[in-house]
């Protein structure tokens, strides 16, 4: 069967090679490497563990574009995230391509639009304005906006991906860019079954004399959650997010700040969602500094406050980074991060459950990562 399968594969890349040769277009598979050993302090509960994607998530995919002509550009993305230290599949195991996969056209006067599975504009509103890149599961701002805690539950986050969606992307116009994105609703498995009502996303970007500034809003419609231990479905009630960037460049400091607040709409009488209170809304506030000591070596800092509107959850937490690069595709990098949860919050980096509210979390990482 292994052989079988490597002859179709083979095939099928051959063919694929020689349709790209036919046409004045072309394609790339790339892709990361990443992997580290990490030792957590879970409120007091000691442990040491390998994982992957600390700097960068594991990935491949193969992305292509063709000259149509006219500055018309056909381009396509299918990505996959992966776990380097098993081999799994990274997060969503039913989702082949979960990372990205989508296909647009794109102008150079008028712009791109395309359709698929695709980053939401308030990510790439975000993205330059945290010290780690928003990262899945080192970035303490990606702890703060995927954390699930009870007062929370029904109020949606702001995953940074949408399926089924329509993306347009403007030129660049002398610094300024804007995007709108219209997505669809999807049923998702993981991390619980959920299915998310229609979305609206936008945002506009400014980058020149040393200063980046973004903002974002989105609009998540209604939605509905399966989750374990609870009498029911939950509801996933109408969200709106409001986001700010700012980074501003000094020699070889760039300073970083983000500033997201989450107002969920309010329950209905008697529901689920009501009786456990799970609809509060939220507010997360990073700010941080990259600096680029030498040009092979860079050191992060970011600290971060969650605060839950109309209860006593918070959560504030420092992280400190370095990356030093053995190469153009290599470099090894060292993470610390602190993070301290009061009243019932629960936050802690994605892919680690925190086993009692209002701990403490420690975490250290040593990893190394791969660009091919």
């Amino acid at each position: 069967m292994r052989w079988i399968s490597r002859g179709i594969v083979g095939s099928t890349l051959a063919l694929a090679a020689g349709s790209a040769a036919a046409t004045d277009g072309s394609v790339t598979l790339y892709g990361v490497a990443d992997t580290f050993v990490q030792y957590l302090d879970n409120g007091g509960t000691h442990s040491y563990s390998g994982r992957s994607g600390g700097s960068t998530g594991s990935l491949f995919g193969l992305k292509g574009e063709e000259n149509l002509g006219n500055g018309l550009t056909a381009k396509f993305d299918v990505e996959t995230g992966f776990n380097t230290n098993n081999g799994t599949l990274f997060v969503d195991s039913d989702a082949l391509f979960y990372r990205q996969a989508w296909l647009g056209l794109s102008h150079s006067t008028y712009g791109t639009l395309s359709f698929g599975r695709q980053y939401e504009p308030s990510f790439r509103v975000i993205y330059p304005s945290d010290p780690f890149r928003a990262n899945e599961i080192m970035s303490p701002f990606s702890a703060t906006v995927l954390a699930v805690d009870r007062n929370t539950l029904s109020t949606q986050y702001d995953g940074g991906r949408a399926s089924n969606s329509i993306l347009y992307q403007s030129p660049n116009l002398k610094g300024l860019q804007f995007y709108g994105m219209y997505a669809f609703s999807a049923t998702v498995s993981h991390p619980v079954p959920s299915t998310t009502g229609n979305m609206l996303n936008v945002a506009a970007t400014y980058t020149g004399y040393n200063l980046y500034a973004g903002f974002a809003y989105v609009n998540q419609h209604a939605g509905q959650s399966v989750i374990p231990g609870l009498p029911g479905p939950l509801d996933l009630l109408p969200t709106e997010h409001f986001i700010g960037a700012l980074a501003y460049r000094i020699g070889i400091v760039n300073l970083q700040l983000n500033y997201s607040f989450q107002h969920a709409a309010d329950t209905r009488a008697n529901s689920l969602a009501a009786r456990l209170g799970s609809a509060h809304s939220l507010s997360t506030t990073e700010l941080g500094a990259t600096v680029q000591v030498t040009p092979a070596d860079t050191v992060e800092v970011a600290g971060v406050l969650r605060n839950v509107r109309g209860t006593h959850d918070n959560t504030v937490g420092i992280q400190l980074g370095a990356d030093h690069s053995l190469s153009k595709r290599t470099s090894v990098y060292l993470r610390a991060g602190y993070l301290k949860n009061n009243g019932s919050a629960t936050v802690s980096w994605p892919g680690v459950s925190v086993g009692e509210p209002g701990t403490k979390q420690i975490l250290t990482a040593l990893g190394i990562s791969h660009r091919f």
